[in-house]
């Protein structure tokens, strides 16, 4: 079969999609991918991690905050909500690159993520001390 290209959809057009609807790296089914994100939408209290936004529901994204492509898992220590502009800048950077960019994006982790690890919280703490003192 030949596939036919549409220069707006930049995939070939006639066959069949890489992998199932519902199927990603992580393998999550929607309804818990769901539970996840209401659940961390409660615990960082309805705002994005990042910027702060108090944001609706419909606009909240996931965000791993260890991301998936670096080994991080779809678990509640990891998932945090963040609006899509701010998940789109994070993309799959380790936090600790993210939050020495990006020092107040720290800040306001650590003051609304309130169900991650405490270990990812401690390596916040340190990229944003660190940060300030090399801006100082």
């Amino acid at each position: 079969m030949t596939a036919l290209w549409h220069h707006h959809l930049r995939r070939p057009v006639g066959r069949a999609p890489r992998c199932d609807r519902f199927e990603r790296r992580d393998s999550i089914p929607p309804a818990v991918r769901r539970a996840l994100k209401t659940a961390a939408w409660r615990d960082c209290d309805h705002r994005c991690v990042y910027c702060g936004w108090d944001m609706p529901f419909a606009e909240a994204t996931l965000d791993h905050v260890q991301p998936i492509a670096r080994g991080g898992r779809s678990q509640p220590g990891n998932v945090v909500v963040a609006c899509g502009p701010c998940n789109r800048l994070k993309a799959d950077q380790h936090p600790n690159d993210f939050f020495a960019r990006w020092p107040d994006a720290g800040e306001n982790f650590m003051r609304y993520a309130r169900a991650v690890h405490r270990a990812l919280k401690r390596s916040a703490r340190r990229a944003v001390s660190l940060a300030w003192a090399q801006a100082a």
